[in-house]
């Protein structure tokens, strides 16, 4: 409950740790004194430099700014950090109304976030999505009716996308001041203040189905490599291509991203609430999947993230999503090296000296590189042929040296290795049919062919076990994937003749799970289990 006292005030606004938005406290306390404007609470340079911001914005917009009084501004709590330009529109607001030009009473029921420019309008503000789900969370865990937020265009279209929330999308300092003006001069809450003020509609709630822009009937020839990315979408594995340059290990993973079945409203709030965070989501995209390629000379820190304070990186950002990694051996190895824990746990921790901050980073990993430094190792179907023909002229040594970038440990946790072989030129190129054909002909669509066989093996898998195999665990791991005395004996000899470790085992026998959710068994059969163990011969140690 807000005091009643004369010259004070209190704003609600949040600050963000990771995916974390603790409540702020915005105190304004005008006191008699020499004049100044002070600001405490663990402030950020972003924020501390507010002070002017806030000034100019309050006198552009045609309102009083206390000059002749000591302004105190205290964010609490003080022990929590806080940064950007999210806290002017709060501390703007309480500046008004401890001066008693808008109603303080009036903002309790509300959460304010945004930044002002020096002519009092709102500019939008990252983690605004991230904002509005913690305090839904609150208000649930609280049993208390929801918080309304006012927010800057932009930001205001991220928070609509939360259901059972209320957002009202101001453009202007001016626009706010006038909504909360004391009685009885305030306009009714559902009465529109021109285009400066507006109650955003309840948003489509229900993501979008993802429309693939490509199709993966683009991709010639290549059965096997088609085969692996539907196992890998309807499972959540891990992928890695060997192949040659040109072989189409691109372009398959540009389309995997359509073979995953449609996000559900969890997945798609939380992803965006990380891509909010890194000020890279649009509303345009809500309830597609993400997916990223970074270069690869991406640093660790650009792929797990990092700073101060920490912001995610590509892995968190491609959340629910794809993360490709091209030329994987030509990263640095620490960044590589660095994929190993969130492959297993689905999460990043960071840790620095004075902050710390946990990101999911539940990403599938499609990875690509070729067989040698020059790519034309074991090139099964030269494009050419004759002595002009490309053939490699890498050393052993050279050979070992550019496969052994990849540990060990690292290819140990990706589920799925295949060979990309070169496609001969005579399957690249496929006639156009006559026009009478072309008219009768109905449009196809081989990725969605492969969606709908994905969508309904993950559904199976969540029926029956309520996670996707990949994330299949101990007892749950031994209870769905029960083998009978030869197909355990193929198992075990597999894995004494290939030298897998104890993952490579339970990481086999999930891809078997999957291959039996796509044939529709109820059981894992052995010829499930020996297409499992041909994606894993590959890197076999």
């Amino acid at each position: 409950m807000q005091p009643s006292l004369p010259d004070f005030a209190q704003v609600n606004s949040r600050t963000l740790q990771g995916l974390r938005a603790p409540r702020i406290l915005v105190e304004v306390h005008l006191a008699n004194g020499l004049p100044s404007f002070n600001l405490v609470g663990l402030a950020d340079t972003e924020v501390k430099e507010a002070r002017e911001r806030v000034r100019s914005a309050i006198l552009n917009s045609g309102l009083v700014f206390p000059n002749n009084k000591k302004i105190i501004v205290n964010l609490a709590p003080a022990d929590l950090p806080k940064e950007s330009g999210r806290f002017d529109l709060p501390m703007a607001l309480g500046i008004l109304a401890a001066s008693g030009q808008i109603d303080a009473g009036a903002l309790a029921a509300f959460e304010f976030a945004g930044e002002l420019s020096l002519s009092g309008a709102l500019r939008p503000v990252r983690g605004a999505l991230a904002m509005v789900v913690a305090s839904r969370s609150e208000c649930r865990q609280s049993q208390v009716p929801a918080i309304q937020w006012v927010l800057p265009p932009g930001s205001a279209e991220e928070a609509a996308l939360v259901p059972d929330t209320l957002v009202w999308r101001a453009e202007h300092l001016r626009d706010v001041a006038t909504r909360f003006a004391p009685k009885p001069t305030r306009q009714p809450a559902a009465t529109p203040l021109g285009n400066g003020w507006s109650r955003l509609d309840p948003c489509r709630h229900t993501p979008r189905a993802w429309t693939a822009p490509e199709d993966l009937a683009d991709v010639k020839g290549q059965a096997v490599a088609k085969r692996a990315l539907e196992i890998a979408a309807a499972g959540n594995h891990s992928l890695l291509m060997v192949g040659p340059p040109g072989s189409g290990k691109s372009m398959l993973a540009s389309r995997f991203a359509g073979l995953l079945p449609p996000m559900t409203l969890d997945e798609a709030l939380s992803s965006a609430a990380v891509l909010s965070l890194a000020a890279q989501f649009k509303p345009d995209d809500w309830g597609q999947r993400p997916t990223r390629s970074p270069h690869h000379s991406a640093s660790a820190v650009a792929l797990v993230g990092g700073g101060s304070p920490p912001r995610p990186g590509e892995i968190s950002l491609a959340h629910h999503g794809v993360l490709f990694l091209d030329e994987l051996p030509e990263f640095p190895r620490a960044a590589l090296e660095a994929l190993r824990e969130p492959l297993e746990t689905g999460v990043i921790r960071l840790a620095r000296a004075a902050h710390r901050a946990e990101y999911p980073a539940q990403f599938q990993l499609i990875a690509a590189m070729n067989p040698c430094p020059c790519g034309l190792l074991g090139m099964h179907t030269p494009l050419q042929t004759g002595p002009t023909a490309p053939r490699c002229r890498c050393t052993p040594e050279q050979v070992a040296r550019y496969q052994g970038r990849l540990s060990g440990p690292l290819l140990d946790r990706i589920d799925l290795h295949i060979h990309v072989n070169a496609v001969p030129l005579t399957a690249l190129w496929t006639p156009p049919p006559w026009p009478s054909e072309a008219l009768d002909a109905s449009p196809r669509s081989e990725t969605r062919q492969v969606q709908a066989r994905v969508v309904q093996a993950r559904a199976r898998a969540l029926q029956r076990q309520n996670q996707p195999n990949q994330a299949l665990r101990a007892e749950a791991l031994q209870q769905h994937t029960r083998l009978a005395d030869k197909t355990q004996q193929l198992l075990m000899a597999a894995a004494q003749k290939l030298g897998w470790s104890a993952r490579g085992v339970h990481r086999a026998l999930r891809v078997s799970r999957t291959i039996a959710d796509l044939a529709e068994a109820e059981n894992i059969q052995t010829e499930h289990l020996a297409e499992a163990i041909q994606y894993r011969a590959m890197t076999a140690t």
